[in-house]
This record gives C-alpha cells, sequence and structure tokens, in this order.
C-alpha cells in the first residue's frame, strides 16, 4: 500500500537484503490500482466460487497513508469484493502512528490488525529504531494499548516477532505475554545459504534452543495465548506458509500493480520475487502459474531430494521458501534452518498436545479448529454447512477444469464460460448438483478406448442445463448414452433412435433434440402432460425447501450398491410421502440435525429393493448433497437413516479439506458395531454417525416412546467405546484427536440430558 516505512529497522527483508526494486516503486499505491486489485480479486473470487478471501495491507508502513487514505482503499476492496465472497480483511503494521482514529476505522471496516514487537525493549531496540536511531518502544507499546481497549478488541490480531538468539527469550516471552495477544507470530530472521543467520555461540541448534525455551514456559504456562510456530509443527498442524505441506496460497501486489510472489523472497537476490505480471493485464490465474508460484503447489513433489527422504518433512514442509536459496542450486536445498527445525520438532512433540477446553471456558481457536467444534456438536450450524457446500463447489469447479485440460477448449467449454459470466446462479445451480462430480470424477479416471464402454464427455449436458436454468438460447452437440441424455437436476430424455451424438438447441421455455432418426421438441412448462419423452426430474415438498428424488441421473450408481430403475408414480410418491414425513420428524426429534438437513441435502436416491436387508442406506464421498434409501412407509425409521447418512456425507466433505487420521496408517481397530476390524478413518465415520443417532433415541426417550431408552443406551455405549478406541490408536492428527474429543464432550452432555 506504502513503499517507504517510518522506522529504519536492520533485518528488514524490504529495504535492507538483496531487493532493491523498492527505490523504483511509487511511494503509495494509486487509488486506480486499489481498484484494479480488488476487481481482479472479485474476479478470482467469483470464477472459482471461493468462500473466503483473505487480503493484507502491508508496506512499508501502510499507516503511512493516513486515516482518509486507508479509508479509500478499505471502501474500494469492500465494495467490490464483498458481492462475491467473505472478505477477510488484515494488516501488519509496525504500530508507531497507530491512533484512537485509525482504530475506529478498523473496527469500522472489521480490519484485523497485527503488530511487529520483538519483545523487550532492549530486544525490540536491537533492530526496531527509527533512522536517527531513537527507540520505537513506546510506540509500539501504546498502539498495542488501544488495541486491547474493549471498543477496539475485535481488530486486534496479535504480534508477529522477529527472533534475535542474542535476546533474553525468557524477558521476550514475558514482554510478549504481558500485552494479553490473540494470537504471536514467532518468525526466524530471513537467511539464505548465500547469507547464513547468525550463530554466536558454538551450539549447532541455536534457534532451536532459544524457541525451545519459549515453548517450555508456554506449554507450563497452559498456552496462554496461540504461538503459531508451535501449533503448525504439531502433527496435523495445518501448517503456515513457512511450514507444512499445504500449497502456497499468497500472491503480493506491489505499490506499482505488479503481481508478485512471496515478499521474503526479496532476501534470495534482486528481483526474486518479481513475475512479469500485473494487475492491469493479467488475472490472478495467470499469476498463479508462474513457475515460481507453481512449484510451491506440488507438496512434497516440489522439494529438493534431501526433504523429500526426511521423516518430517510433513511437518516443516522444507521451511520457508526463501530460506532455502543458494547460488548455484536455487531453491532446490532444504532450509538453512534445517538442523534447527528438526531439533524444534523434537521439543515440540515432547509435550502432550492440548486438551480441549472446559465448557464455558474461553479459548482463541483457529478457523479450522471452529469449524470442527462445531460439526463435533453432531450437528453443525448453517454457515457451517455453507462453507462444506461451498468447497465441494469449488472441487466440482477444479474437476470440471481438469476435463477442459484433457479435451482443449470446445463450444461446451466455451458456452459454460459464458454463462459463468452472464448467469453465474445458473451455473452454480447445475455444478451443486450431487451427481455432477461422480460424472466428472469417472470421465477423468476412464480408461476405456473411444467407443462402448468409454466414458462420454459430461460438459455439454452441463452446459445446456446450466442454459436451460437461465433461459439463454443455446446449440451444442450432446453425446447420447443408451439412447438417453440427461441434464443435470432437470430430467432425462429417452428417445430410440438418437444415435451417438444430438443438436439441442435451446430456446425459451423448450428445447429441440435432433439426432440419428429423431427429432423433438420438449416443452419445459412444469404443470403440462411432460413431451414424450422426457422425463422431468421428480421433487418433494419438505420442511426447508425442495428435496430431488433422483431416478434417472446415470452418476446416481456410484454407492457400491444397485440403484433402483426409474420408479413409476405410484411408487414414487409413496417414497415422497415418506421422505416428507421423515423430515418432519427430523424436526420433531432433532431439530438441530434438521438444520443441517435444510442446509445441504438436495437429492434421495432410491436403492434397489433386497429382501435380505430390507432397510438399508448409502452415501458416496463424491456425491455430496445426495444420500441412497431403500423405499419403504416407516417415516420413523427413515427419519434415523437420513440423519445417519447425512453424518456421512459431512464428515466426508470435512475429510476433503482437513485430514483427520494420520496419513499411511495401517492401523485396524475393533468396534462393537462390526465384527471385523475397521480402518481409522471408517471407525471415524462410524462414531460420528453413531452420535447423531444416539441424540435422536435420546430425544425420543424423552418423550417415552417405546424402546427409545434402551436404543439411546445402546448407541451411546458404541459411539464411547468407538471414540475411546480411536483416541488409543495413536492414529489421529492433532486436529483429529481434538475433533474426537470434542465429539466426545458432545456425547457425554447427551448422556447427561438422558439423566
Amino acid at each position: 500500500m506504502h513503499s517507504r516505512c517510518d522506522l529504519s529497522c536492520d533485518h528488514c527483508y524490504v529495504y535492507q537484503h538483496a531487493d532493491q526494486t523498492w527505490r523504483g516503486r511509487p511511494v503509495r499505491m494509486p487509488l486506480a490500482t486499489v481498484r484494479a486489485v480488488a476487481q481482479r480479486i472479485a474476479e478470482h473470487a467469483r470464477e472459482h466460487e471461493l468462500p473466503v478471501v483473505h487480503v493484507v495491507l502491508h508496506g512499508g508502513e501502510p499507516l503511512l497513508l493516513g486515516a482518509a487514505g486507508l479509508r479509500e482503499v478499505l471502501a474500494e476492496l469492500r465494495a467490490a469484493i464483498t458481492p462475491w465472497t467473505r472478505l477477510d480483511l488484515r494488516m501488519q503494521t509496525n504500530g508507531v502512528l497507530l491512533d484512537e482514529e485509525l482504530c475506529r476505522l478498523f473496527v469500522e471496516y472489521d480490519v484485523r490488525v497485527g503488530v511487529s514487537l520483538d519483545g523487550d525493549r532492549a530486544a525490540n531496540d536491537r533492530h526496531r529504531v527509527f533512522a536517527h536511531g531513537g527507540s520505537s518502544h513506546d510506540h509500539v507499546r501504546r498502539a498495542l494499548a488501544l488495541l486491547r481497549r474493549p471498543e477496539h478488541r475485535a481488530s486486534y490480531a496479535g504480534i508477529l516477532c522477529t527472533i534475535d538468539v542474542r535476546n533474553d527469550p525468557d524477558r521476550v516471552y514475558e514482554a510478549l505475554l504481558a500485552e494479553s495477544p490473540p494470537r504471536v507470530d514467532l518468525l526466524l530472521p530471513h537467511a539464505t545459504w548465500d547469507h547464513p543467520p547468525e550463530r554466536p555461540g558454538p551450539e549447532p541448534t541455536p534457534y532451536a534452543d532459544w524457541l525451545g525455551r519459549i515453548h517450555r514456559r508456554w506449554v507450563d504456562d497452559g498456552r496462554p495465548m496461540s504461538i503459531r510456530m508451535f501449533e503448525a509443527l504439531r502433527p496435523g498442524g495445518g501448517g503456515t506458509e513457512a511450514f507444512g505441506l499445504a500449497p502456497a496460497d499468497v500472491l503480493v501486489v506491489e505499490a506499482d500493480g505488479s503481481w508478485e510472489q512471496v515478499d521474503s523472497l526479496k532476501t534470495a537476490y534482486h528481483g526474486a520475487a518479481g513475475t512479469g505480471f500485473d494487475v492491469f493485464d493479467h488475472s490472478v490465474d495467470e499469476a498463479t502459474r508462474h513457475p515460481g508460484v507453481a512449484v510451491r503447489q506440488d507438496g512434497v513433489a516440489g522439494l529438493c531430494a534431501t526433504c523429500r527422504a526426511c521423516p518430517v518433512v510433513d511437518r516443516c514442509g522444507g521451511g520457508l521458501y526463501a530460506h532455502r536459496w543458494r547460488t548455484g542450486s536455487g531453491f532446490d536445498n532444504p532450509s538453512v534452518y534445517c538442523a534447527d527445525l528438526l531439533r524444534l520438532i523434537d521439543t515440540v512433540d515432547a509435550y502432550p498436545p492440548p486438551t480441549p477446553p472446559a465448557s464455558g471456558e474461553l479459548s482463541t481457536i483457529s478457523p479450522v479448529d471452529e469449524l470442527l467444534d462445531d460439526l463435533a456438536t453432531g450437528h453443525g450450524s448453517a454457515s457451517t454447512l455453507a462453507l462444506l457446500a461451498a468447497t465441494q463447489l469449488s472441487i466440482t469447479r477444479a474437476l470440471l477444469a481438469a476435463c477442459r485440460d484433457g479435451s482443449g477448449t470446445t463450444p461446451a467449454w466455451e458456452l459454460l464460460v459464458h454463462l459463468d459470466q452472464a448467469a453465474p446462479e445458473a451455473i452454480r445451480a447445475v455444478l451443486a448438483h450431487p451427481f455432477v462430480r461422480p460424472g466428472l470424477v469417472h470421465r477423468l479416471h476412464s480408461s476405456a478406448p473411444p467407443g462402448v464402454g468409454a466414458a462420454v464427455d459430461p460438459l455439454p449436458a452441463l452446459a445446456i442445463a446450466a442454459a436451460l436454468r437461465a433461459g439463454v438460447p443455446a446449440a451444442l452437440h450432446v453425446p447420447v448414452r443408451a439412447d438417453t441424455i440427461t441434464f443435470p437436476a432437470l430430467g432425462s430424455l429417452v428417445l430410440p433412435g438418437l444415435g451417438e451424438s444430438a443438436e439441442v438447441t435451446v430456446r425459451p421455455g423448450e428445447f429441440q433434440v435432433r439426432g440419428g432418426s429423431v427429432e423433438q421438441t420438449v416443452l419445459l412448462d412444469p404443470v403440462a402432460q411432460p413431451s414424450t419423452g422426457w422425463f422431468p426430474t421428480r421433487d418433494v415438498s419438505v420442511p426447508g425447501g425442495r428435496l430431488l428424488l433422483e431416478d434417472g441421473d446415470p452418476y446416481r450408481d456410484c454407492y457400491g450398491q444397485p440403484v433402483e430403475s426409474r420408479l413409476d408414480g405410484p411408487a414414487a410418491r409413496a417414497l415422497g410421502r415418506t421422505l416428507a414425513e421423515a423430515w418432519r420428524v427430523v424436526h420433531r426429534d432433532v431439530p438441530a440435525h434438521a438444520a443441517a438437513l435444510d442446509g445441504g441435502l438436495r437429492a434421495v436416491v432410491p436403492l434397489a429393493a433386497d429382501p435380505a436387508r430390507p432397510l438399508r442406506s448409502a452415501t458416496a464421498r463424491h456425491a455430496f448433497g445426495a444420500v441412497a434409501v431403500t423405499p419403504h412407509s416407516d417415516p420413523e425409521t427413515m427419519a434415523v437413516l437420513l440423519v445417519h447418512e447425512w453424518q456421512h456425507a459431512k464428515l466426508g466433505a470435512v475429510l476433503d479439506l482437513y485430514d483427520l487420521v494420520e496419513s499411511g496408517q495401517a492401523a485396524q481397530i475393533r468396534v462393537p458395531w462390526r465384527p471385523d476390524p475397521r480402518p481409522p478413518e471408517g471407525v471415524l465415520q462410524g462414531v460420528y454417525a453413531h452420535l447423531a443417532i444416539t441424540q435422536v433415541w435420546q430425544s425420543r426417550a424423552a418423550t417415552d416412546q417405546g424402546d427409545a431408552s434402551a436404543n439411546a443406551a445402546h448407541f451411546l455405549a458404541w459411539t464411547r467405546d468407538g471414540a475411546d478406541a480411536l483416541l488409543a490408536s495413536r492414529s489421529l492428527t492433532a486436529a483429529g484427536e481434538r475433533f474426537v474429543g470434542q465429539l466426545r464432550h458432545a456425547l457425554e452432555e447427551t448422556r447427561a440430558g438422558a439423566g
């Protein structure tokens, strides 16, 4: 935002290290550039259906813009981006110029502010001083006192502290703790193999030793604040830019509008962060295809051979990218802090993970923990369900792009791109249909050669379905499968003689099909008699919306169990009545679970009848938003099946996002509900589903419904034993242990409610 600074810190990578491109930048980012940045971010969020975008205002020193200048910037960002996604605004500042007016502005625009402080006065003034050599310590502490005020506290993000092993770690820790930060980021000083970090004594790992003293104090004090480095280095800690194998998700925009890689690269060599792209001529997607960004999307494959062979590579992730630089081999090296990181991981592992807070106890937790804690209640809030649905939609979009990459740009792809801009709601509705993703996966994984058995291209049917929803005229050739064309969520056209491909033309209120020996116009009037061969997807009115009865989509056959063929009218109406009544039963028994159903379950697939197992149900990992059940007439039983399977669907969506089970686990765990031992993820799925069933039966027991009390006790015991076996197996990540611990707490609350 502003390329100059009012301090002269001698450890600053912007001004004091190898890269000196700041000298040719504008002093401040012009408003026209801010506007272009905001539009590029909004464009990217819209195209990729991002649930949230994180924007950090940085410098130099961003407060040099002043309150009026910052207000202009914040207003531009909010106006352009918030129509498309949630905007998480942050700022990193040295705090020198922070005053009450600025604090009020940050509260108004919901900006979280991080302040740089290196510890006590001696530690801070070792580097963070004015150009005349004067101390900045009092200025920074005044800024932190302002942020701690109740009226400003919501904008207090935390403290960034660059360590220097010549400082006293205990005094640094105490100084940071005294400022009551929600979070502390301890940063290793920027260094490379060409310019190694200072090691003032004979110890081989002085940085690990220094950090280890702070870690011990922090653990002994009960972890009174979040320290991101220590949390990230735990198994399953989620990682940060500096640790872990998660793809890099940071781009920098300089004051002149240039797209750059992460700015810490400025420590490597002059121009290291450059991409050659700018916000005026290049999109976010184009910038992320720069090789320096792309290599950091490859996880362990993007690391050097030494790192790939390391047993803790999933923890440190090779360290900060900039710290790997060495002339001659570039970034294909371990971190210059490699030995320190190995020692520090051993230190972190020597202490047990934190236990979940007791009920009613306040705790500062990460967004990941927040989401998992919400779902560990057994149901999950509307906002959590919306986030899961949004991330599933993002996965579907990625698969769609992968199909395009495999076949090139086609008329179907061009129509999808056009509709995504002209009618985004129609595209969103089609791609959110549960069986779009299984179709895309089938296409990508198909090894059959063209002809019989080959996977048809799903993109033309998707594009026509979106055009029909949007009422936009279009024409495409659509593949035919067994005399059938299916338009997701709309219906199937079954006409013998269509051939292998048919031309579909969309007009207002109708579409025309011409293929083989067939020419047919299909009217889309919902109250008129369906046109010959047209079988619209039926739906059922349930509390909170409409539920699709999906018995026609060819990709519904993804449950590992036979699905029923298209139901006749009486059978479909009977199943619809059972589902509608079952939905009301869920609302009666467990309203919180009913809200979770309302928030995400979109379709039910009838399974084929099996006299040996009349009450079957299933969920498919790739078909979020749908469950499969055997049709029957008892709504009380159907309600239990719906709740049970929706638990599996929710947890499957979570596992698409986060690792709850350690990778490579060969453990087999015995559980009371299966005769055979199960892998940890299977047990986790069973425990989560049985928690919900326990809650259903507990609610019914409160109204003395028959065997409800016995069933509640039965499922409670199963769930408790499964959760305890999981925790004892040591097969979970830190996030998984927290999730199961919170789930166990929810189970105890359910049991207490029974008392």
